[in-house]
């Protein structure tokens, strides 16, 4: 997996994320949402190109969920396909990031 970010704004920075997020690359990725949400600003997925997304992935997610949602800051997913979003679907995960 590979992680590419942009800042359009202070408030907020946008993630590409491409690939697979599995349990080989969770740690990586887990270290760096870690070090982004102990900020004040939004984290913003762009998944357009990630083609994977294991448990290990999602339960980074739902940590960096809840860390932002305590510093009141937000996780944002846009462009989740296929069965990206077929596993946000299948768990419930939809409900509780907004998707875009």
């Amino acid at each position: 997996m590979t992680i590419r970010s942009e800042q359009p704004d202070k408030n907020s920075i946008l993630l590409f994320l491409s690939g697979r997020l599995d349990t080989a690359s969770s740690s990586e990725f887990e270290k760096k949402i870690n070090e982004l949400a102990d900020g004040t600003i939004d984290i913003i997925m762009d998944l357009k190109e990630l083609d994977y997304i294991s448990s290990s992935g999602l339960h980074v997610l739902i940590l960096a969920h809840k860390k932002l949602s305590v510093n009141n800051r937000k996780l944002a997913i846009k462009n989740a396909g296929g069965s990206v979003k077929e596993v946000f679907e299948m768990t419930g995960f939809n409900t509780i990031v907004t998707l875009e």
